[in-house]
């Protein structure tokens, strides 16, 4: 699997945990202040330990200054896609430019159906994002009227705007052959996490999403891979996968950009996160970046 080139990115999954939400401003305040690129936050809306993540998203632009924030993914069966990008767009303006928007086609369809939201199969998900796509780039758009006539999602002459402060970019959280080919053709980017796909797994996916991309006559790069990991950096022996010292950290990451075509990290620590995500900020990240860019010279010497 080739090296894309893509400068690589890293970011850190918030958990959008109602019951200490002064924990979560400060820890947006410290990524923020560390430097790093994203905050990504999972949409779950039936979850009732979490704050709803399209609330949060605005409250974490108003307590940081350069970070750019997601939902990691939005889940499109209960955020039909025109108000969704009327949101989008929104809060890329309110924000400076800092909204990118992470979308799936939907799971845990019992908690969906309890909030009132639709049921589909694999094919009709799939389906139904690929119109989502249409509509949120139709919102997007500086024409006067839009109209559009799909199975799940119609515009009878809407009137889009505001438009959003840069081009935003739609990252899909998705795994399933077909959805990975819609990815290559119509789609900026790709969130598996390590939880559910494995780095062994990321040849065969990634693959996927080339054909889709070779088939729309892209290039390759225009589709960025982004991977949320969940691990822990320790000062102890290296144990499984991103659970273990700097070191193991530097050079499995390291691994993932040059050999498995990954460029963007979202860390999801499993505890103590904000030792964590300074470990990661200050000893992971560089490392991480002078390897790549020492490699890339190197072959392109």
């Amino acid at each position: 699997m080739p090296d894309y080139g893509q400068p690589l990115q890293f970011g850190y999954f918030l958990i959008p945990d109602a019951s200490d939400i002064a924990g979560l401003m400060r820890l947006a305040r410290q990524v923020d202040e560390q430097g790093i690129d994203l905050i990504g936050i999972q949409d779950h809306p039936y979850q009732r330990r979490f704050l709803d993540t399209w609330m949060l998203l605005p409250a974490i632009a108003t307590q940081t200054r350069r970070v750019r924030i997601f939902p990691d993914v939005a889940s499109l069966p209960l955020r039909p896609p025109a108000v969704l990008a009327k949101a989008a767009a929104s809060l890329d303006l309110l924000s400076g430019g800092r909204f990118e928007l992470g979308l799936g086609a939907g799971a845990f369809w019992d908690a969906i159906v309890a909030m009132g939201g639709p049921r589909r199969s694999p094919r009709e998900a799939r389906a139904a994002l690929e119109e989502a796509l249409t509509v949120l780039r139709l919102m997007w758009s500086d024409q006067r009227g839009v109209r559009f006539a799909g199975q799940y999602y119609s515009l009878a002459g809407v009137h889009p705007g505001p438009q959003p402060a840069h081009p935003i970019s739609i990252w899909i959280g998705a795994t399933g052959p077909k959805m990975l080919n819609l990815i290559g053709r119509k789609a900026d980017g790709w969130v598996p996490s390590s939880a559910y796909v494995t780095p062994e797994r990321l040849p065969a996916l990634q693959r996927m999403i080339d054909e889709g991309i070779q088939s729309a006559g892209r290039h390759p790069a225009s589709v960025r891979r982004i991977y949320n990991v969940m691990g822990r950096i320790s000062d102890g022996p290296s144990g499984d996968f991103l659970d273990g010292p700097v070191e193991q950290w530097v050079d499995e990451l390291t691994a993932l950009s040059l050999e498995q075509g990954m460029d963007t990290y979202i860390f999801a620590p499993s505890r103590d996160p904000a030792e964590q995500l300074a470990r990661f900020a200050n000893e992971v990240i560089p490392a991480v970046r002078e390897q790549v860019a020492r490699a890339r010279a190197g072959a392109d010497a």
